[in-house]
């Protein structure tokens, strides 16, 4: 079996900002290994945000080939590039993106109501991610009832409920005070440790960088400093 859950080659995106051509990835290459925990790291404008667009499979590049785990997604439609999201990649976002009436439960279920598990078997595989990351108290809680760290930790069970392919976090730890943020990268590489989860974060912070197996550092739309 290919040990390659992201295999990304010669990613090209340009889009049209007005009238100018905006080129944000030239020609891109990225590898990543299954239960690998990676950092993408640089400067604002330097593509990663587009990049991590398209691993995500939010969107797709102009050109180039993106393989992941193995299934060839660069050419899908909207329609199929949605079902591998659902189905291969968890978010986590630094804005938490919680529904604030819904309990932390439902919130947690939310990518399960796309596919097939019943409403008990939801329940449950909800109540397991809940219990993964230290809040299995905290199941019937709203949002504004737990504190920001907690909000991030419902966040990252919601992400990992599908067991998906990857987790991809987007300075995970950016809207949190450090006790709070080095709790929630604890909390991420334990569950990469206990579960294999394969982990790509998006951060400016070289603290969190510096826990990460490897560091990807894009400038100008390409890999400055493989490593």
């Amino acid at each position: 079996m290919n040990n390659l859950v992201v295999d990304a080659n010669d990613l090209i995106k340009t889009y049209m900002m007005g009238d100018v051509e905006v080129h944000a990835l030239r020609g891109l290459s990225v590898q990543i290994t299954r239960g690998e925990v990676v950092s993408i790291m640089g400067p604002s404008g330097s593509g990663k945000t587009t990049l991590m667009n398209i691993l995500g499979c939010l969107d797709r590049p102009t050109s180039g080939d993106y393989t992941l785990d193995g299934e060839s997604v660069a050419q899908l439609n909207d329609e199929q590039l949605a079902r591998i999201r659902n189905q291969k990649v968890g978010f986590v976002f630094q804005s938490f993106n919680l529904l604030p009436r819904s309990t932390a439960l439902t919130n947690v279920e939310l990518p399960l109501r796309y596919s097939p598990p019943n409403g008990k078997k939801r329940r449950q595989m909800a109540e397991e991610a809940l219990v993964a990351v230290g809040l299995g108290d905290r199941i019937t809680h709203r949002p504004n009832e737990l504190s920001g760290g907690q909000q991030q930790r419902v966040a990252i069970a919601r992400a990992l409920v599908n067991n998906p392919a990857i987790v991809m976090a987007d300075e995970p730890t950016g809207n949190l005070d450090t006790k709070s943020g080095d709790e929630i990268m604890d909390v991420l590489l334990e569950l990469n440790k206990e579960r294999g989860t394969t982990l790509i974060i998006v951060t400016h912070d070289p603290e969190v960088a510096e826990m990460t197996e490897r560091v990807i550092t894009i400038r100008d739309g390409v890999v400055s400093d493989p490593s």
